[in-house]
């Protein structure tokens, strides 16, 4: 029998995934809001956001925590392009931005329709290159996680961005609260969450899953899943199509067919994740004021 504290078995397929006599591991703490963990195999170390500090942290094994960028303009979410440069979105800006390689920073989308976007929260790369990130107003609702100001979208949409065309395109208009986002390990099915039952308990609390067809359009949307403690932000898939995805009691794990198999618990609110470690296995969670990781069995969906 499983005996380790850390883990919630809610489906026999769970026992499959994880390593039952792992350790969750507390990496850094002292953060206010930490966010937006972001893997670069080839420097072998991980990014994060502490989004009311306004600074993105840097983690090294054996190395310890430095401070990557300060003033991040309140970035949240992060993650990688097809070309291994690292892409944000910054609530105090907001906007998208793409980090390259000699440091410079370029604006890949601030408004849609002539209008200022809402405050961009998290974001990822389809192979084709494609840049798809939620707009939902958290960055804009107080000065705690970015500067107050009237919303100028009329809606809290999905977008599309192709950097090569320049072209930005609202792919889903009627979320509540769009928030963390992943793509199926086939790319056929993108996975949204809406988190506005932070907020308001009447309101949704789960993540909903789109087909997607050759022009990029999403079609098919339904409800994949409902989250029992809290309510979804970010969230990665495995290698074989599992949603690992964040909670107020730790990381839920969903199988493709949108089954609970179990939970991580982990000792403060989660706001996101990432797999990471020279064979995606290891996944470090962002909660809070600190930076977990624990070993796993399954292999995180290649990123660049």
């Amino acid at each position: 029998m499983l005996h380790n504290p850390i883990y919630e078995i809610h489906d026999q397929r769970f026992r499959h995934l994880i390593v039952k006599n792992a350790d969750l591991e507390e990496l850094h703490t002292g953060c206010r809001w930490a966010e937006g963990p972001v893997w670069f195999a080839d420097m072998g170390c991980l990014l994060w956001s502490d989004i009311p500090n306004q600074r993105m942290l840097r983690w090294v094994p054996d190395g310890g925590v430095s401070t990557f960028r300060t003033p991040s303009n309140f970035t949240n979410g992060n993650t990688r392009d097809r070309q291994g440069r690292l892409v944000s979105c910054e609530h105090g800006t907001r906007r998208v931005t793409r980090t390259e390689i000699d440091g410079s920073i370029t604006v890949l989308a601030d408004s849609y329709q002539n209008k200022r976007l809402n405050s961009p929260n998290d974001v990822v790369v389809r192979s084709d290159g494609s840049i798809w990130f939620t707009d939902p107003t958290y960055g804009i609702l107080s000065d705690y996680e970015g500067y107050k100001a009237e919303p100028e979208q009329a809606a809290r949409n999905v977008f599309c961005l192709d950097p090569d065309a320049g072209t930005l395109e609202s792919v889903v208009d009627d979320f509540v609260q769009p928030n963390g986002l992943a793509f199926s390990p086939d790319e056929t099915r993108l996975y949204i969450a809406d988190s506005s039952g932070s907020n308001d308990e009447t309101l949704p609390r789960h993540i909903r899953v789109f087909d997607i067809d050759s022009s990029r359009r999403l079609t098919n949307g339904r409800v994949f899943c409902t989250i029992d403690k809290g309510v979804p932000d970010g969230m990665r898939v495995d290698t074989e199509g599992n949603v690992w995805t964040s909670a107020a009691d730790g990381v839920h794990c969903f199988a493709p067919d949108g089954t609970l198999l179990g939970k991580i618990r982990v000792p403060q609110v989660v706001a996101n994740l990432t797999f990471g470690g020279p064979r995606r296995n290891r996944l470090f969670i962002t909660a809070t004021k600190s930076v977990y990781s624990i070993y796993v069995t399954a292999t995180g969906a290649q990123l660049p």
